[in-house]
């Protein structure tokens, strides 16, 4: 496989997220001051790009509420200059409607966006003793063996249509496996989206390809014969596996993605205290290797985006 000779590295900060609960980590944000701090920190560490999910600041579960993404989304704008980029995946049982509801009334510059219907798989980490704070944090992961996160063609069409034809967002294509990248293709093939299209491997969730080089290298391979010059990648990879996977990632030519919605780890054993100090860690490991960290408007230039100043917040 040629390695391609990019050596400028942008990095993504997924800040919270919806899979880990409050009772995994005392360190995961989870009110809007908390996600605002964290998101900040974690720009002023490097990260160019912060991927933003809303917690409910009672007990910390997943919502789509845009009031609650309004209470911290200006708070970061105003500190820093990063891309913010905003799920549309939501949380379980969330419809399209409620999953896009902050994206909508937000307007970013760049949204993310599963490319299909897939199990996802939790689980396993109920398997871990622990007291949990909130009544709704063990159903959340044992209900997963009974899930499916539906995004369906219909509802990759809606996305697209709400939040890129009528909004001008561009998208993080979150790929759990290698059938995502034809889906991207099939979009792309049909003038549905418009290149370069950034593409995020997700390595390492259960239903989805797992958190090892070699899936890394196959989703790798089948985007280089389908998309050909039409794409870039980043790569996330979940627990233990973050490190080492986003640095084969930089090694293929790829950016890379941190974050406690990811990992709550920083090293073994070793609960991560911000995502700062994730997006620093991850700054010791590539920049050694020569590579140069992206600035927030390097990255816009890089994807395209359409600027901060046409952003509704």
């Amino acid at each position: 496989m040629a390695l391609p000779s990019n050596d400028q590295i942008i990095i993504s900060c997924a800040i919270t997220g919806s899979i880990h609960t409050p009772s995994m980590s005392p360190y995961l944000p989870v009110t809007p001051s908390e996600i605002a701090e964290s998101a900040i920190g974690a720009a002023q560490a490097g990260a160019a790009i912060l991927h933003l999910h809303a917690r409910d600041p009672k007990d910390g579960r997943p919502t789509p509420d845009p009031t609650v993404f309004g209470a911290f989304l200006p708070q970061i704008a105003k500190a820093t200059d990063a891309v913010i980029n905003i799920t549309t995946g939501g949380g379980q049982k969330m419809s399209v409607s409620e999953r896009m509801a902050g994206a909508l009334w937000a307007a970013p510059e760049m949204c993310s966006l599963n490319m299909g219907t897939m199990n996802f798989g939790l689980f396993p980490m109920a398997d871990r003793p622990r007291t949990y704070q909130h009544d709704w944090e063990l159903p959340h992961l044992t209900g997963s063996r009974d899930f499916v996160f539906k995004n369906t063609f219909s509802d990759i069409d809606t996305i697209l249509d709400e939040m890129g034809a009528k909004r001008g967002a561009r998208f993080e294509f979150e790929c759990y496996d290698t059938g995502h990248l034809y889906t991207l293709a099939h979009y792309l093939d049909r003038q549905r989206i418009e290149p370069p299209v950034f593409v995020q491997f997700v390595l390492g969730v259960l239903g989805g390809v797992g958190a090892d080089a070699d899936a890394l290298y196959t989703l790798k391979q089948t985007a280089d014969r389908l998309l050909g010059d039409r794409y870039r990648f980043s790569v996330a990879a979940a627990g233990r596996a973050q490190f080492r996977l986003t640095t084969v990632g930089a090694i293929l030519g790829g950016h890379v993605r941190v974050g406690l919605e990811d990992n709550l780890y920083l090293d073994k054993g070793r609960l991560a205290e911000t995502n700062a100090a994730q997006v620093r860690r991850v700054r010791e490991v590539i920049e050694p290797l020569g590579f140069k960290i992206a600035t927030p408007d390097e990255a816009r230039a890089v994807l395209g985006l359409k600027g901060r100043d046409k952003v509704a917040f």
